[in-house]
């Protein structure tokens, strides 16, 4: 690696950081990169509106659903351990796992929660307490929770699941989710800059969420999500460089920073393994155990975002080229951010190009408006898409639930052609445009699913 490459990459992070963050109304962030064991880093802006409290390269910030990585790996250490069996039933672990149907249950392995294809409604986030029995409890929640298609059917972004999956992993370990964290990941990685709640995060620099009230960003009201939620990403934050150093793990074959081993070659290489292809969405090409997954030119990307209340992650590492980017941020529309960081990273360092932002179609045939006007339902919230006098496509979405409460608005906008049954919203959501996908038939014609990394289930007309 060329560290001049790196050296000038640091140096453009440090001259541009505070005018992106400015020009996207984020109020702070903090920027890691390393390519081999060199790293570079970069903080700007403010960790609280209200404080003013100065963001430094050393402040905590959540890192979300990147969690789930985590989560994935403290599976995969009890497989190396020969604790655990990916192609066994959960209830192998954890005989009281019950949703609402009995069948389901009976059938989801652990391999499918860890790939987002276990198929029953994902977006649960009951507060069960703070108590170490919060995820005990979190099952009893589960009872009622519906079946939206067959275990391993399609992807459809599941957090219960690994809600499920810390369970698992507290159950085999014998102890709580948060000590099995710090003993087998934060000890033997070395982390001093990483937390596993507010309690842990207060000894250190941690940021606060933001999120848009009457025009302005204010300072969310509570610093995290319930605890019960905590292998899916509620809790979990840290500096960039350390979130750098568990992704280096990722890209050296499992060993830690001191050359000891921390997860078994033969995991990581599993980990990195598609296991289910996405719809057409723009996310990523295929999930992997825990991993999302990038096949762009120059290579493959292991990737995960991460979003909670009113503070937003993104993680990407390549391998064969030993490089990561980590950037976190505390509100506005990090998604921009991101967006410029990594366009200059991954290919300057990396040698691979993010994909570009979706536009239309023009040669798009017209849309078979049928098959996608209804209204579509999922537990964070309710989307119709309808036709005009005119046949052109509307989408408005109501968020309900966590969404609302992480700051999701209403949303309407026009849908356009983009690629077969992935259509395009006119307007950006949070600063993007990103493509949704109309899946299955429900029998006369039309789309059984309305899916944006998550099916929602069409419910109307019937």
């Amino acid at each position: 690696m060329d560290v001049s490459k790196l050296e000038a990459i640091g140096a453009w992070l440090r001259h541009r950081l505070p005018d992106l963050l400015a020009e996207n109304r984020v109020p702070g962030a903090a920027v890691a990169v390393c390519a081999g064991d060199e790293t570079v880093e970069a903080a700007a802006g403010v960790l609280n509106t209200v404080t003013g409290v100065e963001a430094t390269v050393d402040s905590l910030f959540q890192i979300g659903s990147i969690t789930k990585v985590w989560t994935s790996t403290l599976a995969m250490q009890l497989v190396d351990e020969g604790e655990l069996d990916l192609e066994a039933p959960v209830r192998t672990c954890l005989p009281d796992f019950r949703i609402a149907d009995e069948r389901a249950a009976e059938r989801i392995t652990v391999r499918q929660l860890m790939c987002h294809v276990a198929g029953f409604e994902g977006d649960v986030f009951t507060d069960t307490g703070k108590g170490d029995d919060c995820l005990e409890k979190y099952l009893g929640v589960l009872h009622q929770v519906p079946q939206l298609f067959e275990p391993g059917e399609m992807f459809s972004y599941n957090n219960a699941a690994f809600c499920v999956l810390g369970r698992i992993i507290e159950a085999v370990r014998g102890k709580p989710f948060d000590a099995c964290m710090r003993t087998h990941l934060f000890t033997p990685l070395g982390l001093t800059h990483a937390a596993n709640d507010p309690y842990e995060a207060i000894l250190h620099r941690a940021a606060v969420g933001h999120v848009e009230q009457g025009g302005r960003l204010r300072p969310v009201p509570v610093w995290a999500l319930a605890r019960s939620n905590a292998p899916a990403g509620s809790m979990l934050a840290m500096r960039p460089r350390d979130l750098l150093v568990f992704a280096r793990m990722h890209l050296t074959g499992g060993l830690g920073p001191d050359g000891g081993p921390v997860l078994s070659p033969e995991s990581v290489r599993a980990m990195q393994q598609a296991q289910i292809t996405l719809p057409d969405i723009n996310w990523g090409t295929a999930w992997g155990l825990g991993w999302e997954l990038f096949d762009l030119p120059g290579g493959t990307v292991l990737s995960h975002d991460g979003n909670t209340i009113g503070q937003s992650a993104f993680l990407r590492a390549v391998p064969g080229r030993d490089v990561a980017l980590a950037i976190v941020t505390n509100g506005g529309l990090p998604r921009r951010v991101y967006a410029e960081i990594a366009g200059r990273v991954l290919p300057g360092l990396g040698g691979v190009e993010p994909p570009a932002e979706p536009t239309p179609d023009p040669a798009a045939p017209p849309l078979d408006a049928s098959r996608y006007v209804g209204t579509y339902r999922s537990s964070t919230g309710e989307t119709t898409v309808s036709r005009d006098e005119e046949g052109r496509l509307w989408l408005e979405r109501l968020p309900a639930g966590v969404t609302a409460e992480l700051g999701d608005a209403p949303y309407r906008t026009e849908l356009v052609a983009w690629r077969g049954d992935s259509l395009l919203p006119l307007e950006p959501e949070r600063g993007a445009r990103r493509p949704l996908a109309f899946l299955g038939d429900d029998g006369q014609g039309r789309a059984a699913y309305l899916h944006t990394g998550r099916a929602d289930v069409r419910v109307s007309p019937p």
